[in-house]
Formats: C-alpha cells, sequence, structure tokens
C-alpha cells in the first residue's frame, strides 16, 4: 500500500522563513559613506595632512606598480603587455603619482610605424576604457594618432615656452 504524502509542516525549511537582507557593505552608498567618515574623522581630528598620504595597503600596491613598470614584467616572469601597461600607468596616476615619477621607472616608447587601423582600435580602446591622454606616450602612440582617433581636441598642442632674458 503506497504511504500518502504529508504536507511539510509550517515553520520548516526555507521556504518559510523571511528572506535575508542582502549583504550592503559592498553597496556604492556604504562605501562613499566609510569614505566620507574617514575624512571627516581626518579633518576633524586633526590630521588634515595625512588624508593627502596613502595608507599601507595602497603605497605597497603603489610600490609594486612603479616596480612592474620598471622590470616590465608583472608578479613575477609575465611580461607586460602594452594594455598592462596602460592599466598600471593609469592606476599610478589615480593614486595621484606625478607623470614625471613614472617616466624615470618606465621606458617610453619611441612612436614606431603603425598597421592601419591602429586608430579604430585606438578609439575603440579609449571609449572601453577611458585611459588619460597622457598614458598612451607611455606604449609609444603618439599625438597625431590620438588626434585621429578623438582622444585629443583638434586644439594646438600646448608647448612650454622659455622666457627671454
Amino acid at each position: 500500500m503506497p504511504k500518502e504524502k504529508t504536507a511539510a509542516k509550517p515553520g520548516r525549511g526555507r521556504a518559510s522563513a523571511p528572506p535575508r537582507a542582502p549583504n550592503r557593505r559592498g553597496s556604492p552608498e556604504a562605501i562613499e559613506k566609510r569614505r566620507a567618515a574617514r575624512m571627516f574623522n581626518d579633518v576633524l581630528g586633526g590630521r588634515g595632512l595625512s588624508a593627502q598620504k596613502l595608507d599601507g595597503r595602497t603605497e605597497k600596491r603603489r610600490q609594486r606598480l612603479l616596480r612592474e613598470l620598471e622590470n616590465g614584467t608583472a608578479r613575477g616572469a609575465r611580461e607586460l603587455k602594452p594594455l598592462d601597461v596602460l592599466q598600471r600607468v593609469e592606476e599610478l596616476l589615480e593614486l595621484g603619482e606625478p607623470l614625471a615619477s613614472i617616466r624615470k621607472v618606465s621606458k617610453m616608447r619611441k612612436p614606431p610605424a603603425f598597421p592601419e587601423g591602429v586608430v579604430d582600435v585606438v578609439e575603440r580602446l579609449h571609449k572601453a576604457y577611458g585611459f588619460r591622454p597622457e598614458t598612451y606616450r607611455f606604449v609609444g602612440i603618439g599625438e597625431d594618432v590620438l588626434r585621429e582617433a578623438g582622444v585629443l581636441s583638434d586644439e594646438a598642442p600646448r608647448r612650454r615656452t622659455r622666457k627671454a632674458r
């Protein structure tokens, strides 16, 4: 004789449990609140100057990025690809590293003779990543290619002039 199925008891199992609240620690609002609170505490706590210094992890990351650019390798033996160079230079600029100090450790490549279609590739890359125009110099892409790709405006380049004595 087949056994009859009985209904599940109320209050047992996942179906009757109230839904759990999603983790909100990683939400953009929570992250912004934490950043604002840290800045507020730094400014009013008398550590206004320390707000501009990097914390320990960020400083270590900055040093690692500079070392990788200098050696041309990423985390050991893997050689940096041109996109890797762009990403590291962009990240260092976001951390507040001056362009001059990045130039000292990274070898800026000379602009090679580019194959056809490089302008389209640079335009597409810029739309996808939004790199700063100065980062492209580290992989050998000059201003003429950047202008054609729409990364730079068609204004005349600003050059420093020496003052006449």
